[in-house]
């Protein structure tokens, strides 16, 4: 089954309320979703506390894993590990970073603060250098295949690359609207068009499925920390 883990809600740049943008992903036939607005140092402490307390009253209700997040946007290099952990301590489950696409006036040094900082993914990063590659490879950085269109322009370069050497790679939608939400069908045409092998499919998939079990594993043990 499908699973995304970068998406906007109108906490942001989105179209859709959490709840529906949920809804809407399990009709889908998501297996699981990760809410991930656009944040900055002028909204981070606002967004996520909602995102954290939608997923806790939706979750019970659905059949689908839904993870609050966060997507540090355009940040300068040097405020970027102190947003990403800022973002974990408040709630963010899947912490993703703007990276250098093509279609945008990315500051360049943002793939590598990102990975440094340790975020779960870093979307859409690019023309990524391969040092920066192989430094996601050294840390479990996941390195996004977008099917969002104008980020999509490096999909070729950035799956030939992290192929080459090893680099976990995931796919999501970078969804804003109903009509961004893909089929696990499509993600795979996808994959294909980016030049990635059959064979090697499964792993993308697995890799954020396995992204997804370490995030519950974190917030379990979080959970547990403040119980005791």
């Amino acid at each position: 089954m499908m699973i995304d883990l970068h998406t906007h809600t109108i906490f942001s740049d989105g179209e859709l309320i959490p709840f529906e943008l949920v809804r809407r992903a399990e009709a889908a036939g998501y297996s699981a979703i990760a809410l991930t607005d656009h944040m900055d140092a002028s909204n981070i402490d606002l967004i996520i506390p909602r995102l954290v307390r939608a997923v806790e009253k939706l979750q019970p209700h659905v059949g689908i894993d839904v993870l609050p997040g966060a997507e540090i946007t355009h940040a300068p290099p040097a405020l970027i590990a102190e947003l990403v952990t800022e973002a974990r301590q408040l709630g963010a489950k899947i912490v993703v970073v703007h990276g250098e696409t093509i279609a945008e006036p990315v500051i360049n040094g943002t793939n590598r603060a990102a990975i440094e900082a340790g975020a779960d993914i870093l979307s859409h990063p690019g023309m990524i250098s391969i040092e920066d590659m192989l430094l996601a490879k050294e840390k479990n950085v996941l390195l996004e295949i977008t099917a969002r269109r104008s980020h999509a322009f490096t999909n070729g370069y950035i799956a030939r690359e992290a192929v080459r050497f090893g680099v976990p790679l995931c796919i999501n939608t970078d969804a804003h609207s109903p009509s961004d939400l893909i089929t696990k069908e499509h993600a795979v045409r996808i994959l294909l068009g980016a030049g990635i092998e059959e064979s090697r499919i499964d792993s993308v998939f697995e890799n954020s499925r396995m992204l997804v079990e370490k995030a519950i594993r974190r917030s379990n043990a979080q959970g547990d920390k403040k119980e005791n």
